[in-house]
């Protein structure tokens, strides 16, 4: 997901396109996501960030075109591009020091948690096809705190906050589920401990705590 304004950087250069030890935050996001297990890499892109997209599409890229209406609309758009067949790994490009192995762990992590639903009966197949749920992946507030990374106060769930990495699954909980409070109802979610997900650059200061960091995340 690299369309997104990035206001808040305050900076003149687009935020996926802004280096961190010489080298993009998007283009060290891609370099850690073709180093992983990832069979196939789109990058969602918009209107908002239009050099991005020309590096991109420059670079060979495939890319999936939002109208930049937002990180949830953007990401209803690139869900319903042909090309994508969820469960699916999102990743934000505001996280330079995203390792192959993070993106890995999530992955292991999230494939480990759907066995266990099934195999304790709390998800029921559809058509033979058994549910694909979402899962959050988050970080302790206080570890970004500890860091001294920004944060949005009001993204605070129990003490956890969202990182820039999701899996998006093929099949939402139903309404029925949800009425009843069943076990597909509720989300998946999924802590780590890990420099490279708290680290998300937002602001100039996340920017030199990313450079003092970079050493063990290249």
């Amino acid at each position: 997901m690299c369309g997104g304004e990035g206001s808040r950087l305050d900076t003149d250069a687009e935020k996926p396109l802004y280096p961190i030890a010489g080298e993009s935050m998007v283009d060290r996001v891609r370099r850690a996501l073709a180093a992983s297990r990832i069979e196939t890499t789109y990058a969602v892109v918009s209107p908002n960030a239009p050099e991005t997209r020309s590096h991109l599409a420059e670079s060979g890229m495939a890319l999936i075109e939002t109208p930049g209406a937002g990180y949830v609309p953007d990401l209803a758009t690139a869900l319903d591009d042909s090309r994508v067949e969820p469960p699916i790994l999102t990743v934000t490009a505001d996280l330079p020091l995203l390792t192959a192995e993070l993106v890995d762990d999530v992955c292991r992590a999230y494939r480990a948690r759907v066995r266990t639903r099934a195999d304790d009966g709390a998800d029921a197949s559809t058509d033979d096809a058994p549910r694909q749920p979402s899962m959050t992946v988050c970080i302790p507030r206080t570890l970004k705190r500890h860091l001294g990374v920004s944060a949005e106060e009001a993204a605070v769930v129990d003490g956890l906050v969202p990182t820039g990495l999701n899996v998006v699954g093929a099949e939402p909980a139903t309404d029925d589920d949800r009425s009843r409070g069943t076990e597909s109802s509720r989300p998946l979610v999924h802590v780590l401990r890990s420099a490279g997900a708290v680290i998300n650059v937002n602001r100039l200061d996340d920017v030199r705590i990313a450079q003092r960091h970079r050493g063990d995340h290249r």
